[in-house]
């Protein structure tokens, strides 16, 4: 049987250690961490081969995630180069001040302390988590899903082993390798050792995850995410946006998965993005107003408008004005990412303001977020809660604070 407590015990020692662990310490060992993945590229792609074996043919955008090669290897080792060059964000002194009693108060930034992560078949997830949790100064449990299990165990191993050739615990990292339901329930039972649970991936899992935890949980939302073409937007431009946001990579959470229309542009604009996207393959379900201007699109159902696709299929309604928008993105968006492309300073200002989401944009493709791309080095996921952390997850979203007070024995009266 696994033994969840021993893994929990040992993580929590090994936070203590994280804690107190300098900078450049740290630094070296991200470094050691990423040459050992390009050095052991083979090693990894023989294992990863393995899972891509037993996968499903059909689940195209799964398998888009767990599939490894050469170049995603060493994009997950720049990922850790770039965290290590990021700032450490621990023991950060916030503020400091001296009160009338001459108290001297203040806040520190602190690690978190053990971060549990549970995701699906995305083997980056593992570097990544690894990476920001080791700068940030916090232990890490991971359980990835059992489609990636030899790819994670892979993986892992070659991190242990590069953190213990640069001196430190190989521990700081654990995977689970019992990837059963019931080790899974466990695991979001452990709440003497962990403290934050962290779950990426599919509606499903992060529904299991925020019912069954009884550790604290940051959840990373699905993306159902609109563009909006506003009556002033350049044509040319939002093409060019849309097709980025759908096809350049359709089964990721950043992905554009329904757009909405002006309807003072709909005669002229909408045939027009609609052959484009049909012509890049997508399948297009509109409302009676799409449907009506491009026949070869499938009627909507209520339920599209809820619908994270994750391929190249696309929803698109026809709205009145921005009022019409800015309801629909409000009733139907999951608050992950949401965009207008418009030449109006007004409606992208009230665009900014009213759109409830983790990133709202302004003519620009969604598929720009992301820790990466955000200047955040990786991520954890992307929040689309918005206690303590909200939009991707760097290594900030991993640390807390803690007041620190300094005296001159004072005592209160």
């Amino acid at each position: 049987m696994f033994d969840l407590e021993k893994l929990g015990r040992t993580a929590k020692e090994m936070s203590q250690y994280m804690a107190r662990l300098a900078t450049v310490k740290k630094n070296e060992a991200l470094l050691a961490c990423a040459d050992a993945l390009v050095a052991q590229t083979e090693f990894i792609l023989v294992q990863n081969a393995q899972d891509m074996a037993a996968a499903n043919p059909s689940r195209t955008a799964f398998n888009d995630r767990l599939r490894l090669d050469a170049t995603r290897i060493k994009g997950m080792a720049d990922g850790l180069r770039k965290v290590a060059r990021l700032d450490d964000p621990v023991n950060e002194v916030l503020y400091m001040k001296t009160l009338p009693n001459g108290l001297q108060i203040g806040e520190r930034r602190t690690p978190l302390g053990v971060v549990g992560m549970i995701y699906e078949a995305r083997p980056n997830v593992t570097v990544d988590a690894m990476g920001l949790c080791f700068k940030s100064g916090n232990a890490c449990i991971l359980r990835g899903g059992s489609e990636a299990l030899a790819s994670n165990i892979a993986l892992v191993k070659v991190l242990q082993e590069a953190l213990a050739s640069a001196g430190h615990p190989p521990q700081a990292v654990q995977l689970i390798t019992d990837t059963s339901r019931e080790v899974a329930r466990d695991f979001m039972q452990l709440n003497a050792y962990i403290d934050v649970l962290i779950p990426r991936g599919g509606a499903g899992l992060i529904k299991t995850v925020m019912e069954h935890s009884r550790i604290p949980v940051i959840e990373t939302g699905v993306g159902n995410c609109h563009i909006f073409v506003d009556a002033s937007a350049d044509t040319q431009k939002a093409i060019d946006i849309i097709i980025n946001a759908k096809t350049q990579r359709p089964g990721v959470c950043n992905a554009c998965e329904k757009l909405l229309i002006h309807a003072s542009i709909a005669d002229v604009f909408l045939p027009q993005i609609c052959n484009a996207l049909a012509q890049a393959g997508v399948e297009i379900r509109g409302d009676a107003a799409t449907c009506k201007r491009f026949t070869k699109a499938i009627p909507a159902t209520d339920a599209d408008w809820y619908e994270e696709y994750l391929s190249l299929i696309i929803a698109i309604k026809v709205v009145a004005d921005i009022d019409e928008a800015i309801t629909h993105i409000s009733q139907y968006s999951s608050a992950h990412s949401d965009a207008i492309l418009t030449a109006s300073y007004t409606d992208a200002r009230r665009f900014v303001a009213e759109v409830d989401s983790a990133a709202v944009y302004v003519n620009a493709s969604t598929r720009f977020t992301d820790g990466e791309e955000f200047g955040l080095g990786a991520e954890m996921g992307i929040s689309t809660q918005k206690l303590h952390a909200r939009g991707p997850m760097g290594l900030k979203a991993l640390t807390s604070t803690k007041f620190i007070i300094f005296g001159d024995g004072q005592i209160r009266g």
